[in-house]
């Protein structure tokens, strides 16, 4: 009879890489789980309805909620991080957006000495996790628990009109973002299904529940791990009041994400050691590399009036609105089950980049800036996110209460490297939406404005107009250095029993968002765990421009 308190596996934290863990664990009915989550359940309709994106973003019931300190190169500002507190996590409160990344970021992470995380490794993982709506091929999975819808942007006047603009001005265009060729203007896939978000909650943990080897506690916040001897042993959780200790028999696994997990790994111990006894914690393991590394992709818009009735404005507002919701609620149907993130474009900022290094994602109404209010009127912007930023930033516990959120900062633009390719980014943003193909719908231009065009003019609109785009990764690396946190089986330098999957151990930021890759991640670490063998490597063909070297588009 299992003893209480008692599992193989506590696992912190059910985001994306928390929920894959626990429902594969749990495949073999002789192994216990523990699934520890801080938030509550994802019951919320506002979670399961797609466009009701922009209130989770802006309410703390679901979210962290966490505040930058004072960027010191963006004029001070302290920015919002939103980061989901609830069963499924950031799965269950983000854009819904599916971009896997480059192959080329994965074969970087394989030449770092990390064997078995080129592309040909990882994308069998990929597909292992993906039921793609256009059915399973070489590079797309048909019949996985993730469902990734694939959009019709010919359906939207503007989405539409913003890939031909792309091609008028010089891009290519592509079929499948995620499949051969990255690079080029087409549809953005999104993790929907019916109409629905498609967390990792709902595809993985929602049908593991049923097994009576998988515990799930919400409201339980981790104030550390316990060590004995070297080794993880187990966690101390408070939950309605009571301080309790769930050990483990095999392993802990943190998958809290690139915040929570380098503050779970500081509150016990591990740590920079300087840092840590400065705030009272003995230091066990000395480990400089947590929350080091910090980095994510920067996120600034370029906005237009729309001279034509085609944008979403007024389908959120009044009796539209009401009717909208109603649609939704009666058949998963209309506005209300879209994204809008339908049609995006990764494009290279200059010659002699191998792959694309800016994503564009183009969506039909503007939203002001650091709100989610619209701009009132017909409208829409495009988001352009610098792919591989070089500014790197940290995350660093305060105290050692385990309530109190860590410092963090991450440094956009310290890197002069950024701060040109975020300008040539807008000028050559502006070139494609001049194109013929959007004449008809360009109105003036909201932001950065008219007026905005010197590089000095245009440094002040970024230093001002940055915001998140909600990838934080990299606090927990995977390497094989001195400043890394784990190895490549993302087992915790120096400690026995403790692992980290989640997005702090991507050794560098993917080029596009960060969803897909985490939840490959923990697919990938699963079969580690359990001592399977890897999935037979895909080698599918990878595009890259034939003048790349030469030419920027």
């Amino acid at each position: 009879m299992a003893t209480p308190n008692r599992y193989d596996y506590v696992i912190v934290g059910a985001g994306s890489a928390g929920c894959v863990l626990a429902a594969r664990l749990t495949e073999d009915p002789a192994v216990r789980v523990l699934l520890l989550e801080a938030g509550p359940a994802d019951r919320s309709w506002q979670i399961h309805m797609p466009a009701a994106v922009g209130s989770l973003l802006s309410s703390d019931r679901f979210n962290w909620n966490y505040v930058s300190d004072p960027e010191p190169y963006l004029d001070g500002r302290r920015l919002t991080h939103p980061r989901g507190r609830v069963l499924g996590g950031s799965s269950s409160i983000n854009g819904m957006v599916y971009i896997r990344g480059h192959a080329r970021d994965y074969d970087s992470w394989a030449q770092m000495g990390l064997q078995g995380w080129a592309y040909a490794d990882v994308l069998p993982y990929f597909k292992r996790a993906e039921r793609h709506g256009l059915g399973g091929d070489a590079y797309h999975g048909g019949d996985g628990p993730l469902s990734v819808f694939a959009p019709d942007p010919a359906a939207s006047p503007l989405a539409e009109a913003f890939l031909r603009a792309g091609q008028q001005a010089g891009y290519g265009l592509t079929d499948d973002v995620n499949g051969e060729r990255q690079e080029g203007f087409g549809r953005i896939d999104r993790t929907t299904g019916g109409g629905r978000r498609w967390s990792a909650a709902r595809a993985y943990l929602q049908p593991a529940r049923k097994r009576p080897n998988l515990t799930v506690l919400t409201g339980a916040l981790v104030r550390r791990i316990v060590l004995e001897g070297g080794r993880a042993v187990g966690v101390e959780y408070a939950r309605q009041g009571q301080v309790a200790t769930a050990r483990a028999e095999a392993e802990v696994i943190l998958s809290g994400g690139a915040i929570n997990s380098p503050q779970i790994l500081q509150l016990s111990g591990i740590g920079a050691a300087d840092d840590l006894a400065g705030l009272g914690i003995q230091p066990l393991v000395d480990l400089p590399g947590v929350g080091a590394n910090l980095n994510d992709h920067p996120d600034i818009v370029i906005q237009h009036r729309c001279l034509q009735p085609v944008s979403l404005f007024g389908v959120n507002r009044g009796l539209a609105k009401l009717t909208t919701g109603l649609r939704w609620f009666a058949g998963k149907s209309g506005p209300a089950a879209s994204n809008h993130f339908e049609a995006g474009g990764f494009i290279r900022s200059r010659p002699g980049i191998e792959h694309p290094d800016l994503q564009l994602t183009f969506m039909p109404i503007a939203i002001k800036p650091g709100t989610v209010e619209d701009v009132g009127g017909h409208s829409f912007q495009v988001h352009i996110d610098l792919m591989r930023p070089k500014s790197l930033g940290h995350v660093k516990i305060r105290s050692a209460d385990p309530a109190q959120p860590p410092a963090i900062r991450f440094d956009y633009l310290k890197e002069a490297q950024d701060r040109d390719d975020l300008r040539a980014s807008v000028r050559l943003t502006r070139e494609i939406l001049a194109q013929p193909a959007l004449a008809p719908f360009r109105g003036e231009e909201i932001t950065p404005g008219p007026a905005v065009r010197t590089d000095d003019e245009i440094d002040a609109y970024l230093r001002q107009g940055i915001e998140t785009c909600y990838h934080p990764v990299g606090t927990c690396r995977m390497g094989r250095d001195g400043a890394s946190v784990v190895d490549g089986q993302c087992r915790v330098h120096g400690v026995a029993g403790l692992r980290v999957v989640d997005a702090s151990v991507m050794p560098a930021i993917v080029s596009g968002n960060t969803n897909a890759p985490t939840i490959m991640i923990a697919e990938k670490v699963s079969d580690l765990i359990r001592g399977r063998p890897p999935l037979p490597r895909n080698g599918a063909p990878v595009w890259i421009h034939p003048a790349w070297e030469l030419a920027q588009r």
